[in-house]
């Protein structure tokens, strides 16, 4: 099993010297070296050694994200992840019995709040004495919170890149740490599925909606992206932020944040990968006793509403003096479709960095556009998504232009050449950014509960290679035709109300 950390180290040098057969030499032996089970309670686990360095990473995922919301409770995956950072019934606080009197305070008063928010005329007098009591009560709470204790143990032993983050389609969290911690994580991890406990709720939320003003609100091309998905999609749930529209993540409360969590925080709805300097046969029994504790539960399930197909062309138009950009989003299908590597070949072809269609045409030799991008799963990868292209022009010049730029370079792929040297660029991209990805006990770990996350198994990770390396011309060819026409697009553009009143 050793054998896979030693090719995975001299991978870089094999790739310079041109030794393609060792990429998928590297691959299959990091296969054969993994050990995955499922633990009565229906947890994943995916486990790969590399005992090169006495580290180990571990990523837990949650088969749960914006997608599993609706209107109403948007943002709640978002906040849970916040939450899972505040501690337990036994980390963050000085004594939980008097705290949790508190909270369950807090979670009538502001109950109380909400039932006034919604009569026809709210008591604006009754508002301000609950906001008070609120207060007074969050102040009193605090007294009893030892700040950051979660992270704070993580780090006093060694540990590094604490993280986590939400997406469409999954929630996960990240602790890399020395490998004679094992056990310190296992605990910990487990007890902040087990009993998390939301404390500083309303104060976090403020931070999420500060958040939201930040990325969504007040910078034009957050609010354009966020326009562009929510016109794009009238049906799925992909059409939602997943931050949460903002009177969604202030009206929810610390009930419905709790059930979320006890809903989709299960064994049937949960990965475990770990990377690093660990021994499957040493680590199963932390793992059952420890992990065994979580209630196995129902997994999420799909999201059953499909998205209908575009039949007519959508364009917004968002006024703001500052740099024009502009977005065209076409609908594509699912991570588990047969033609989705064709459409990672497409990208790469247009838009994959300095030597592409895209950049070569519009930003070096014509020079209508400061950066040209593309992107070919937004928001998200399980089900049927965005293929997003994305332009900034550069000083006079238009983002009309660079819409004609993208549509030209659309068209000479549909029907034009694409020779033996593109196509072999591509796969040698691809195995780079594979290599780079795999090096990294993290990035490993993160790519294995992915998979098995969205894809339903953990191999696909590992295959991406193969299956890029079986697209041809023609398929390109026939997606581009498919995929790339007017009436399945969704276009955005920053403009200048001087560049409106003009083409007016």
């Amino acid at each position: 099993m050793r054998k896979a950390t030693v090719l995975l180290g001299v991978i870089v040098i094999l790739l310079l010297a041109g030794h393609a057969p060792a990429a998928e030499s590297v691959l299959s032996d990091v296969e054969e070296s993994i050990t995955e089970f499922q633990m009565a309670n229906g947890i994943r686990v995916i486990i790969l050694e590399r005992h090169n360095a006495p580290v180990v990473s571990f990523v837990t995922m949650f088969d749960v994200g914006g997608a599993n919301e609706v209107k109403g409770i948007t943002g709640t995956a978002h906040v849970f992840e916040h939450m899972a950072f505040k501690g337990t019934t036994t980390i963050g606080t000085t004594d939980f019995e008097k705290e949790k009197k508190i909270l369950d305070q807090m979670d009538m008063v502001y109950d109380q709040i909400l039932v006034e928010k919604k009569r026809p005329e709210p008591d604006t007098t009754r508002m301000e004495q609950l906001a008070a009591e609120l207060a007074r009560l969050q102040a009193e709470a605090a007294t009893f919170v030892e700040n950051n204790e979660f992270v704070n143990i993580v780090n006093a032993n060694g540990g590094v890149g604490t993280n986590a983050g939400t997406g469409m389609d999954l929630t996960m969290y990240i602790i890399n740490l020395p490998s004679n911690r094992v056990e310190l994580w296992a605990w910990i991890e487990s007890e902040r599925i087990l009993n998390p406990v939301m404390r500083e709720f309303f104060k976090e939320k403020d931070v999420i909606k500060e958040e939201r003003r930040m990325g969504s609100e007040t910078r034009p091309i957050g609010r354009l992206l966020e326009d562009v998905q929510c016109a794009a999609f009238k049906a799925h749930p992909y059409g939602e932020p997943v931050i949460g529209h903002m009177s969604d993540v202030e009206s929810l409360n610390r009930p419905a944040v709790r059930a979320f969590h006890e809903r989709y925080y299960v064994g049937n709805n949960m990965t475990i990968a770990i990377v690093g300097d660990v021994f499957p046969a040493e680590i199963r029994p932390l793992l059952e006793q420890y992990f065994g504790r979580i209630p196995a539960g129902e997994k999420a399930g799909r999201v059953t509403t499909a998205e209908p197909p575009q039949t007519t062309e959508k364009r917004i138009l968002l006024r703001d003096p500052s740099q024009p950009i502009l977005i065209m989003a076409f609908h594509k299908p699912d991570s588990l479709h047969p033609d989705a590597a064709v459409y990672d070949v497409i990208q790469d072809i247009l838009a994959g960095g300095k030597s592409s269609r895209l950049h070569e045409k519009l930003v070096k030799e014509e020079k209508i556009a400061l950066a040209v991008g593309a992107f070919p799963g937004y928001p998200g990868e399980k089900y049927p998504n965005l293929f997003l292209f994305l332009g900034m022009p550069n000083s006079n010049h238009t983002s009309a232009e660079i819409e004609a730029g993208i549509w030209r370079e659309i068209e000479n792929l549909k029907t034009g050449e694409i020779g033996d040297e593109e196509l072999g660029a591509v796969i040698t991209k691809a195995r780079a950014q594979m290599y780079n990805g795999m090096l990294s006990n993290q990035g490993m770990a993160m790519q294995l509960a992915s998979a098995q996350t969205i894809t339903g198994d953990w191999r696909n990770a590992l295959r991406k290679l193969d299956e890029l390396q079986q697209v041809t011309r023609q398929d390109i060819q026939r997606v581009a035709r498919e995929c790339f026409v007017r009436s399945n697009l969704t276009i955005g553009e920053i403009v200048h109300e001087d560049a409106v009143a003009e083409n007016h």
